[in-house]
């Protein structure tokens, strides 16, 4: 096991070369949920618009059966399989060994709270992250304790579910959220990146663009080895015109900073703060947030910097391991660590065929605990007692 205390993160931020703006971003694939008997996809699918209400609106308290992470509660056996399954049908060329880390964003905002816990409304909280490295790269699963919430009769949690349902209008029949992936490059590392998407701006999009909407299809095809199935039906929707929206109280004013670490990991531009007064919504309006995340990120530069030296630092340490590990961080301790694990793939089989017969020979060596055959260069894989 390797641990890397608090102590030492500044030495990581300083010591290699990172650079602490994201640049590069492309769109690669979209793709939406649909409510179906069978874990079903539909690509491109769309975000829903942004159609708000002329008038003020009363709107009631979320409640109920709420997703907390959807890609892992509609298909356990493999939450990261649509992203791949999506961006495959989408760019069917992609050159994926070129990658170094495919995330959920949602591990990049760990790792940054990690980094700096006052970024984290809530403080230190633990988490764990799965990994496997493929070839050059290494895959990061999201590792949550559970997956959707009910909200209880009493509970209060907001109202962001239940606004969100009265202010955009779905354009993907029986649509239970739209997943978004992109790539960039930052801190010397090229990412494919995951993340949910709450809409999209129509007014922005058609100053961006005009949009070729697809056939809808409503039957999934399903996937050879896989119990996912997947349509053809939606538009593609640029980066540009997409949004994030937020629900606060009135006398809480929502600040960059709240959002930043979340907006600025997936590059969304638009950003909706919706304020209420026990319930009761007035007109909102669509921001650009571009300039404001970019003076967000020059703020905390050398806390990105210390976040791309860390992931480097993951990203090294798990290669020398091989297969597959857990990154935990243990609030205790106040400290990230790295153990090797038992060989558990996270994508189906015939998804490691897209890295070329080198890499994917490696993988396979490294999943069925074979820690002695050589790399490239004659030297033999090191587990974490030889660290």
């Amino acid at each position: 096991m390797a641990t890397i205390p608090r102590s030492h993160l500044q030495a990581l931020g300083s010591s290699v070369a990172t650079a602490s703006s994201i640049t590069d971003v492309t769109h690669l694939s979209s793709y939406n949920w649909i409510e179906a008997a069978e874990p079903t996809i539909a690509v491109p699918g769309s975000p829903p618009s942004w159609t708000p209400p002329k008038s003020p609106q009363k709107v009631p308290q979320d409640s109920g059966f709420v997703y907390i992470a959807q890609n892992a509660a509609r298909h356990p056996d493999g939450p990261l399989e649509p992203l791949f399954r999506a961006l495959f049908h989408t760019n069917p060329s992609f050159d994926i060994s070129s990658v170094d880390v495919i995330t959920d964003r949602n591990n990049i905002r760990k790792l940054l709270y990690f980094v700096n816990p006052k970024l984290n409304k809530f403080g230190p909280q633990p988490f764990t992250i799965r990994a496997e490295v493929v070839g050059k790269t290494i895959i990061f699963s999201r590792d949550e304790t559970a997956t959707y919430e009910i909200i209880k009769p009493g509970q209060f949690r907001g109202f962001g579910h239940n606004f969100e349902k009265l202010y955009t209008s779905s354009e993907i029949a029986r649509s239970t959220g739209h997943h978004r992936i992109i790539s960039y490059s930052f801190g010397r590392l090229k990412f494919v990146l995951r993340h949910e998407t709450d809409g999209y701006d129509e007014i922005s999009l058609d100053r961006i663009m005009s949009t070729l909407s697809v056939s809808p299809t409503t039957v999934g095809h399903a996937i050879t080895g896989s119990k996912l199935s997947m349509c053809h039906v939606g538009k593609k929707v640029p980066i540009e015109s997409t949004l994030e929206i937020k629900t606060r109280a009135m006398t809480r004013r929502l600040e960059i900073s709240d959002v930043a670490a979340q907006l600025g990991g997936s590059q969304t531009p638009m950003l909706v703060r919706a304020y209420h007064n026990r319930g009761t919504f007035q007109k909102p309006q669509v921001e650009d947030i571009t300039t404001e995340i970019k003076v967000w990120e020059s703020q905390h530069e050398e806390d990105l910097k210390t976040l791309g030296g860390l992931i480097q630092k993951i990203v090294s340490t798990a290669k020398e391991c091989a297969g597959s590990v857990t990154i935990k961080y243990d609030k205790s301790r106040d400290e990230l660590q790295i153990e090797k694990t038992a060989a558990t793939p996270i994508l189906p089989q015939d998804l490691y065929s897209r890295w070329d017969s080198e890499k994917t020979s490696t993988a396979q060596n490294a999943r069925t605990g074979d820690e002695s055959t050589p790399h490239a260069n004659g030297s033999e894989l090191k587990g974490l007692g030889d660290m």
